[in-house]
């Protein structure tokens, strides 16, 4: 029997309507799991507690009225629950995530241990700065790696995402145009190919945002960009490499003409895995770029968090980055310098991005991948990335529509579109139809300048072995496609929920629960 690369077992499955109904509505190991709510009774709880001595209460007003209705349950209940869902989770532990633009790779366990040593893990942000000279040693030296694998002057460790990343850079270029008294410039740039954030922060900063159009190819039309340049341009805030799985390679001159009408250059790094060890970013004119710990230097992804953004900053928007920020001192006392110690040294600064220093486990975590690497290791970790990228657009362009093929070869991404599939077939049914072959689906639908994208980010982690089971696997799907088969419009079927309406889940998400008679009352 075939087993494809997460280890399921699609022949074993069956769907939620096929073969007899059982009991429990399990159908062996696809597990019918229940709400926690459901399982545990509010009035119950799984250890026993003595009644409490009576006495006054402090709280005034502020008492609660009625119980917390928290579901009681014992700690095997507990335990079980949530192993449970675990088993209905898809991980990188279990399989390759192909999710392009998100950079979802093996993180090599020796860095999480790292980060769980008592020296970094137990410390608190309020110690003693001379108590935690180890800890701003780690964030220090860190500081120095990034500065030398970008090209660029300065670095913000603090902003703890990419979004955040990307707003500190924006408000750098914001306080260093109004410190020139240029404070009027309103507009940033962004093409249509950078990463959909990237609107959305130049938009939540205060500015007006305009699109630049993409050319044939994929990439920053150059002679728009430059059409539209004037005195109310601030910058542009452009992604490289692209959302299209393409380098632009205009870059330098796109710097260069935005440089000369006084404007600033923000370059969204969440794709600095391509070029890590490859391209320096500095180089190529870049006044602010952030870099996302959580994707190029080995951190947890996903959930939500944790992450960390730290933005390389150029000699030029250096004097405007954000506080806190370390500085080593000649007898190699480490210092952390805030308001009380910015003094005449950091005058400029706009502020301070987070309440103190940062992440420090994803600051651990990326110091040892680097060291573990080293130079000639990053370097490899590009190379093998867009290897294995341009050998899925290659194993997959004869079946798939792959709009920027032409345009040379790819960076770390390869990417597809719907188009040639049977009528009545979209990029969401592959998708779904990945999931019964045991796969996470890639990403879909992004970037909108291709009609039903699908984005696909193999990273360096991924064997020939796991790559070839998954160009297998979306061959025989895409195939499925094209000639029309009905089954696929209902896929997943070995999944344990089967296709959802996403509008409406989208649109009136139910995300608080609440009990039958509760649920009543309010309606």
């Amino acid at each position: 029997m075939t087993i494809n690369a997460s280890g399921w077992r699609p022949e074993l499955g069956s769907s939620k309507t096929d073969g007899p109904a059982t009991f429990t509505g399990n159908r062996g190991l696809m597990l019918e799991e229940a709400l926690i709510f459901e399982i545990g009774d509010s009035e119950t709880t799984g250890v026993d507690i003595a009644d409490m001595a009576p006495a006054t209460s402090r709280l005034g007003g502020l008492a609660r009225e009625r119980t917390i209705g928290l579901p009681g349950l014992s700690e095997p209940e507990t335990v079980r629950h949530y192993t449970r869902l675990s088993r209905q989770n898809y991980g990188i532990d279990l399989g390759f995530f192909p999710l392009g633009s998100c950079t979802m790779k093996h993180n090599p366990r020796l860095n999480e241990k790292m980060a769980r040593l008592p020296g970094f893990a137990d410390i608190h942000p309020l110690q003693p700065v001379d108590t935690v000279q180890g800890a701003l040693g780690v964030i220090n030296e860190l500081a120095v790696w990034l500065i030398k694998l970008t090209g660029m002057h300065g670095v913000a460790m603090s902003p703890k995402a990419g979004a955040h990343g990307e707003l500190c850079g924006i408000l750098c270029i914001k306080a260093a145009l109004e410190a020139r008294g240029e404070g009027h410039r309103n507009v940033i740039l962004v093409p249509e190919s950078a990463h959909g954030t990237n609107p959305a922060t130049a938009a939540f900063a205060g500015y007006s945002v305009e699109d630049i159009p993409a050319t044939p190819e994929g990439r920053v039309d150059t002679a728009a960009l430059k059409a539209r340049l004037g005195p109310d341009v601030a910058g542009v805030m452009i992604t490289n490499p692209n959302t299209c799985g393409l380098f632009e390679r205009d870059l330098k001159e796109i710097s260069d003409a935005v440089h000369a009408v006084g404007g600033y250059v923000y370059c969204d790094g969440a794709n600095f895995n391509a070029i890590v060890g490859r391209v320096r970013p500095g180089d190529l004119g870049v006044d602010a770029m952030h870099i996302n710990l959580h994707k190029t230097f080995s951190t947890p992804h996903g959930g939500g968090g944790p992450g960390s953004g730290p933005v390389v900053l150029s000699e030029a928007l250096s004097p405007f980055g954000p506080l806190p920020f370390t500085a080593r001192y000649a007898d190699g006392h480490i210092a952390l310098i805030e308001e009380e110690t910015a003094g005449d040294d950091h005058p400029h600064t706009f502020g301070r991005m987070v309440a103190f220093h940062g992440q420090m486990g994803m600051f651990t975590r990326a110091l040892s991948y680097i060291m573990s690497h080293g130079a000639d290791g990053l370097r490899q970790v590009a190379e093998d990335a867009v290897l294995n990228a341009n050998y899925v657009l290659r194993s997959l362009e004869d079946v798939l529509d792959a709009p920027f093929a032409h345009s040379g070869p790819c960076m770390h991404e390869a990417l597809f579109s719907d188009n040639g599939m049977a009528e009545g077939f979209t990029t969401l049914d592959i998708a779904k139809g990945l999931i019964d072959e045991g796969f996470h689906p890639m990403t879909v639908y992004f970037p909108l300048v291709v009609h039903g994208a699908m984005l696909v980010e193999p990273t360096e982690t991924e064997s020939k072995a796991a790559m070839d089971q998954f160009i297998g696997a979306l061959r025989h799907v895409a195939g499925r496609a094209k000639a029309g088969d009905p089954a696929l419009k209902s896929a997943p079927h070995f999944a344990p929920r089967a296709r959802l309406d996403e509008t409406l889940a989208a649109r009136k998400p139910v995300l608080v629960w609440k009990d039958a008679p509760l649920a009543e009352a309010a309606e």
